[in-house]
């Protein structure tokens, strides 16, 4: 499958300056840049769908250029309905090199998401080069960018931007002077990276188009020369109808442990989260969120529809996204907990480099000569199941702890071996 017959089948394609996609296929300039502010501490599933449609250029031979906006983040994209708070210069220093990561995991060229275990070799040969829009407008004048980016832009065309009508129309909040101008900034990245790369193509969310297009402007009015945008819609979620984000207030999260803002999902809620996908949403998710291809995508939906109460299509979803942003053995250690907790795997019959993997997705406690055994109160302590050894008691009274799926009723039980603890519904702990 060609890059442009991928893009299209994977519904990575919104608003594009491109008209004929299949010139995507023979492209001389093939390299691109994408970029995300550092509003968070961690990117989120919306932002994977997009850095998903970045791999599927790179798998394609295109060189990608990764911008994380220590600028604009100072700024703040704006939203549709109202300002942005300004974040400290330490909070968006901290927030960089935390997503900086996160997106160099996933492009990276030994990544789930490109070509590990491809049998290619010539995949392998290139590298990922992230940029940083404050390296470039730290010391740059404000007299300079008024007379070289702000005289290139008419008020007019600025002001029938959707987002800008949106807030300075009727009932609108308002906006700032500072939101006003950032698509001015975002539009000189793009110029910025054409004369220092040759970047003449960017790829963003359709939320980004508008943005882009500014690039655009200043590349074709400046350097009289052709630049494109190629864009993805963002993901809905089907049953719900809201978009996968954090600004929805459903964010699931890629750091999989907190940075420090709490912006984190756990491995095993973020495998959880896909599994429980309904059966409407599963066939537009795998396509966007796996690197499986169109044939396996194909065959896993045709085995689900014959056995939907096995769940063929979600557990190959759970897998295939799991394995993009945390590894291989991290999937299969949620794979491994999730039919212990919920099937009738035994726990016993873990290899010991099975219960290691399903130690690093729980807090665990490890048993020892010297420690054989351990109230169950302790170990609630220990786990951070609970707070207090009063707050133990207390759900041991209520019946909200067990110990391998057995109600535990006394707290003067003894754990002697290996164990998994449960608090309500969906807390968990090991003792091993």
């Amino acid at each position: 499958m060609k890059l442009s017959e991928e893009l299209i089948w994977r519904g990575f394609q919104a608003e594009t300056t491109i008209k004929d996609p299949s010139t995507l296929d023979t492209r001389e300039n093939k390299q691109f840049y994408w970029g995300a502010d550092p509003s968070a501490d961690s990117l989120t599933i919306g932002n994977l769908a997009a850095l998903m449609m970045c791999a599927c250029f790179v798998r394609h031979g295109y060189k990608p250029y990764l911008l994380v906006g220590g600028a604009t983040g100072q700024i703040g994209d704006p939203k549709e309905n109202g300002e942005r708070d300004l974040k400290s210069i330490e909070e968006i220093e901290h927030n960089k090199e935390c997503i900086k990561k996160q997106i160099e995991s996933i492009i990276s060229p030994d990544s789930a998401a490109n070509t590990k275990d491809d049998g290619d070799a010539e995949n392998d040969g290139w590298e990922v080069t992230m940029v940083d829009n404050y390296d470039w407008f730290k010391d740059m004048n404000y007299l300079e960018f008024l007379r070289s980016v702000g005289k290139a832009f008419s008020m007019t065309q600025l002001l029938d931007r959707k987002f800008i009508q949106n807030r300075i129309g009727e009932g609108g909040s308002g906006i700032s002077y500072a939101e006003f101008s950032y698509t001015l900034i975002q539009g000189y990245d793009f110029w910025h990276l054409y004369k220092e790369y040759g970047i003449d193509l960017q790829i963003c969310g359709a939320d980004q188009y508008g943005n882009a297009s500014s690039g655009i402007h200043l590349i074709n009015k400046f350097e009289n020369t052709e630049a494109n945008v190629w864009s993805t819609p963002l993901v809905i979620d089907p049953a719900t109808g809201r978009k996968f984000g954090k600004s929805e207030g459903n964010a699931i999260w890629l750091a999989p442990t907190d940075n420090g803002q709490g912006n984190y999902t756990s491995v095993f809620d973020f495998y959880q989260f896909w599994l429980n996908q309904p059966d409407e949403s599963v066939e537009y998710l795998l396509k966007i969120y796996t690197i499986l291809g169109k044939e396996e995508i194909e065959l896993i939906l045709a085995e689900h529809r014959t056995s939907p109460e096995k769940r063929i299509a979600q557990k190959a979803l759970a897998k295939g996204a799991t394995e993009v942003v945390h590894g291989k053995t991290s999937a299969e250690a949620a794979i491994n907990l999730t039919e212990i907790l919920f099937g009738d795997r035994k726990l016993g019959l873990l290899s010991e480099s099975e219960i290691e993997g399903i130690a690093m997705l729980l807090p665990t406690i490890k048993l020892s000569e010297d420690r054989a055994q351990i109230n169950i109160v302790d170990a609630l302590v220990e786990t951070e199941l609970v707070s207090s050894k009063g707050e133990a008691r207390k759900m041991i009274t209520a019946g909200a702890i067990s110990a391998n799926g057995e109600k535990i009723s006394d707290d003067n039980f003894m754990i002697m071996s290996l164990s998994i603890l449960k608090r309500g519904k969906n807390k968990f702990a090991l003792v091993k």
